[in-house]
């Protein structure tokens, strides 16, 4: 069998979900990696699992790292590789008995990860990084032609570091950085005393197993994905990577450069997905510019971690699905305009990437939600993260147990608590491992360019607090997901902040007052019904002022006949929906997937 029958590519997932966006302090860089690679080897309680306490020794200790952003790596790294969901559920239990700083230091004590593959997620987060020699060539400096700081510009000037979903930047950042990636699993006593790696030095099947965190594969004559250290140790890759069973070693020059000749790009990224992926198609897709909108899938032949949803240039419509098809996947939604967007089904990360003016409501995402270049957005979810960047206008209402994350580049983002249910929300918290506590909502994590907090290290670098506000109170509205399904969740999960929640009831006790002052008016028939004109008068008035005519007229759905397919078969939505502000039942959600 030929070597060039096997495939091996990098893995979506680290890059997606593990390289934080923005670029990496230059204590990251691999001149420091090195270091560390050599102190964790020789240390006791640092390998082969590295502890938080020990991480927290060398990154604040060693490499002057502030301790929040050493946590972050720490947390982001954990998010990746996951947990069982009673695994998680478990440890947001214990975290939300912790009553002070000291009781949470001694909870994450007994927190600890893989060594080597934590310093490969270290390393990866060079995927950000501000070149500087390609800055010259004009990829990545902003250009000098820019009309104005607008927004589009802005966008313009920050595309380049969106890396994150990019199949062909994973695949460069890993031929490109191959050969340093390999000297990290190097030990210590095969390194030269600059700290690089001698020719004739080898690397451990263990080692080599860690670097499936970045690389899997398959051979031509099986679909089958498997981790890379599986087919370096099986033929035809076996003897040109020069692995020996008796050593079960590597020689790192033998295994780069079949690393090299057989590393190709992701067969399950967006390019593929769109080429070759299920197309999916729905009501009122037909008219003017939403003749554009599309959204493709992969999730019938992926395999975990790289099942993906793609929903593009959604304009002017209301999409609402539930459904296995969407569980446990990585949802990129782009260039979406005017639209109302309801996935409510659990999800494994959320990209929400130069969207404006619309409204997202998510099921739990097990790790992350992105939002990226957005504008005047809305969004509603419980999520493992939440991380905005380069946005303006933005309204975030998040149950979430970290730190949201403020990246460079945002203006007027407002956060506030989850407000919102649908029937099956607490079952599909329980499958992904998310809890109503603890809920880190209201503490924002202000990141800067240099991936500093610290102000005084970096004062040019840390974006201004004035970026953001909390929700007032006085400003809080309940939401109602306007489809009915079947489950137990019957109010918001955890509740309401005890400001919002009186918020709520005062709100609800000026209704009452004016019905019991409507009640007490004594009005004769032709009286009501005048009264009732007016009232609706007025109501229609404020819909259009304020855009939600829109929202509510895309929930009401076209006939069935207008939902077949070209095939005869007729898309499904929200299981069960129905108009809930009139009480009409539909058939069909205005819009499915």
């Amino acid at each position: 069998m030929e070597a060039d029958s096997v495939s091996i590519w990098p893995r979506i997932e680290p890059f997606l979900l593990g390289a934080l966006q923005v670029a990496p302090p230059t204590k990251l860089s691999l001149h420091y990696l090195r270091k560390m690679a050599t102190y964790v080897r020789t240390r006791d309680g640092c390998f082969p699992s590295l502890s938080w306490p020990m991480w927290r020794h060398i990154a604040c200790g060693k490499l002057q790292l502030p301790e929040d952003l050493t946590w972050l790596y720490f947390e982001t790294f954990d998010l990746l590789i996951g947990h069982a969901p009673q695994e998680r559920l478990e440890w947001a239990e214990c975290l939300s008995q912790c009553s002070n700083k000291s009781e949470l230091d001694r909870q994450r004590s007994k927190l600890s990860v893989d060594t080597l593959q934590f310093l490969l997620f270290l390393y990866i987060q060079q995927l950000n990084r501000v070149s500087l020699r390609t800055s010259l060539i004009g990829e990545e400096w902003p250009s000098i032609r820019a009309r104005s700081p607008s927004p589009t510009d802005r966008d313009a000037k920050t595309s380049s570091q969106n890396k994150n979903w990019d199949e062909q930047a994973h695949l460069s950042f890993m031929q490109s950085h191959l050969g340093e990636i390999l000297e990290l699993l190097v030990e210590p006593g095969q390194l030269s005393q600059s700290g690089q790696a001698l020719r004739d030095c080898q690397i451990s099947m263990e080692a080599v197993r860690c670097l499936g965190l970045l690389l899997e594969g398959s051979s031509c004559h099986s679909k089958a994905v498997q981790p890379v250290h599986r087919l370096l140790t099986k033929p035809p890759l076996q003897t040109q990577a020069g692995y020996s069973s008796l050593s079960r070693c590597f020689p790192l020059h033998l295994l780069l450069s079949c690393l090299q000749k057989t590393l190709t790009i992701n067969p399950f990224g967006i390019t593929a997905t769109l080429q070759s992926g299920k197309k999916l198609a729905w009501a009122q897709q037909v008219e003017g510019s939403m003749k554009r909108a599309r959204i493709a899938r992969n999730t019938h032949l992926a395999p975990p971690g790289s099942k993906m949803v793609l929903i593009s240039q959604v304009i002017k419509q209301t999409l609402a699905k539930t459904s296995e098809k969407l569980t446990g996947a990585n949802i990129k939604i782009h260039r979406c305009v005017d639209a109302f967007i309801y996935l409510l089904s659990p999800l494994r990360s959320v990209s929400l990437d130069k969207c404006r003016d619309c409204t997202v409501v998510l099921g739990p995402v097990e790790t992350s939600v992105h939002i990226h270049s957005c504008q005047n957005l809305r969004v509603v979810c419980v999520s493992g993260r939440i991380a905005i960047g380069v946005s303006s206008r933005c309204t975030i209402h998040t149950l979430t147990p970290t730190r949201p994350l403020l990246l460079p580049g945002n203006t007027d983002i407002t956060l506030g608590p989850f407000h919102s249910f649908y029937p099956s929300l607490e079952d599909h918290m329980g499958s992904v491992g998310l809890a109503v506590v603890p809920n880190a909502w209201d503490r924002p994590l202000l990141v800067g360019t240099e991936g500093l907090f610290n102000s005084s290290l970096n004062a040019s670098s840390i974006p201004a607090p004035a970026c953001y506000r909390l929700l007032p109170p006085a400003e809080f509205h309940t939401m109602v997901v306007p489809f009915e399904m079947e489950g137990d969740t019957c109010e918001v999960p955890g509740g309401l902040p005890p400001l919002y929640q009186a918020e709520v009831e005062e709100k609800e006790k000026r209704i009452q007052n004016w019905q019991k002052t409507v009640l007490e008016a004594r009005l004769n028939k032709e009286q009501k019904r005048q009264f009732q004109d007016l009232v609706e008068v007025k109501f229609h008035e404020w819909l259009l002022e304020t855009g939600h005519r829109q929202e509510l007229d895309s929930l009401i759905p076209p006939t069935v006949s207008s939902l077949k397919h070209s095939n005869g078969t007729t898309t499904q939505g929200v299981n069960h929906t129905r108009h809930v502000r009139t009480g009409r039942p539909v058939e069909q959600s205005p819009m499915a997937c």
